[in-house]
């Protein structure tokens, strides 16, 4: 992959030194993961109830948004299919869909468990879980890896939040939902796409991070944190933003590129919650393609520099206006991170993050951004290892 030179536009990202001064290998020690730790720890559940019982803006418009949809009923039923099959653009589409509702299904009927403390909630992801660990025997097709991919992390998010909150879910339920993972999903997603577009890598390493803390597998999850870092593939961080910003997938469309933004933001979120910084690897460069996809998307000039993907399989010769302008459901976490966290200016990103309120559901992403990150407070603890120097 061509080397860039930094130019100015990573300097208007006004990023601070003070946020990049730690050494560290980023790589998991011994220690317990923290649960709940994939997206949510149990303060920031707690704050949404609480926000949510108020009524206060923005939560109420997001909670609203939630439970607008079909698949956040009380009577929504699971379609688990024996063996998934996904071609290319979703065609054939055996099961496929279906897999991916339910898993924003198990999603939103866990965080409406802990927001209302109503059981039939909990039930229902329960219920969920359980039929697709008792059915679901194989993912296939051309796009198998970038399905479970996208649809892993949120049946995970379900299950992390249901064993961490006296849901009910039954230990043997557990375990074989915990089997599914091992022996379905990971085996689909373990060696990643190192040659695909960028955000089939990055779908894999959020999931993969994901399952390895709900598995309490830190070789799994290690796996995951250091492909993200030093992957050949084109969904390692430095691989998929380079220094001024530009991500792998800018010259191929807007919708793709944010795709591969928004599951490095969700495997950052996922790493932070366990200690170890992603968000600031290689000088905030997370933060850096994000600024550089909102400005764009804002209407604005940006470089471009034209490049080949890893092995020559791509190559964009300018930057697309196909679906430019149209935002994902990917702001709202990484713009508290930033701003909130870390007292970062991110101009761009906070002029999406007020146009997009509340972001709403997308069948690629874990959504609800704006339900489970808007306002939430900054709790001062022990800096997470890692480097913005790595």
């Amino acid at each position: 992959m061509t080397h860039f030179q930094p130019t100015c536009f990573a300097a208007a990202v006004c990023l601070s030194a003070a946020l990049t001064n730690w050494i560290g290998d980023c790589r998991a020690d011994d220690a317990p993961f923290a649960h709940p730790g994939v997206l949510h720890s149990q303060a920031e559940l707690d704050f949404v109830k609480a926000k949510v019982a108020s009524g206060d803006e923005p939560w109420k418009s997001a909670w609203e948004e939630l439970r607008g949809h079909s698949f956040s009923k009380p009577n929504w039923k699971p379609r688990p299919a024996t063996d998934v099959v996904r071609g290319p653009y979703n065609n054939p589409d055996i099961g496929g869909t279906d897999l991916m509702r339910d898993a924003a299904a198990a999603y939103s009927h866990a965080i409406q468990w802990c927001v209302t403390a109503e059981q039939s909630h909990a039930d229902k992801a329960i219920e969920i879980l359980n039929a697709y660990a008792t059915t679901l025997r194989s993912v296939g097709g051309h796009d198998a890896k970038l399905l479970v991919g996208m649809v892993g992390i949120q049946f995970v998010n379900a299950a992390e939040i249901l064993r961490h909150t006296q849901s009910g879910w039954s230990d043997v339920d557990r375990k074989k939902f915990e089997h599914l993972l091992r022996n379905v999903f990971y085996p689909t997603i373990e060696d990643f796409y190192p040659t695909a577009n960028g955000n089939w890598d990055a779908a894999m390493i959020q999931t993969m991070m994901a399952m390895g803390v709900f598995l309490d597998d830190r070789p799994m999850f290690q796996r995951a944190v250091d492909y993200c870092l030093n992957g050949q593939g084109n969904g390692a961080i430095r691989n998929y933003v380079n220094d001024f910003g530009e991500c792998q997938e800018s010259g191929r469309d807007q919708a793709h590129t944010q795709m591969g933004l928004g599951y490095l933001g969700c495997a950052a979120e996922i790493a932070w919650k366990q200690g170890l910084d992603l968000y600031g690897a290689f000088d905030n460069r997370l933060a850096i393609g994000f600024e550089y996809t909102a400005k764009y998307n804002l209407g604005h000039d940006v470089p471009y520099e034209p490049y080949r993907s890893y092995e020559g399989r791509y190559h964009y010769p300018a930057i697309s206006d196909k679906a430019r302008g149209r935002f994902s459901s990917i702001f709202e976490r990484v713009y508290h991170h930033y701003h909130d966290r870390t007292g970062l200016d991110m101009p761009f990103t906070r002029q999406v993050v007020e146009r997009n309120r509340p972001e709403r559901w997308q069948a690629p992403f874990a959504s609800w951004g704006t339900l489970m990150f808007a306002g939430q407070p900054v709790r001062r603890a022990e800096k997470p290892r890692g480097s913005g120097n790595q």
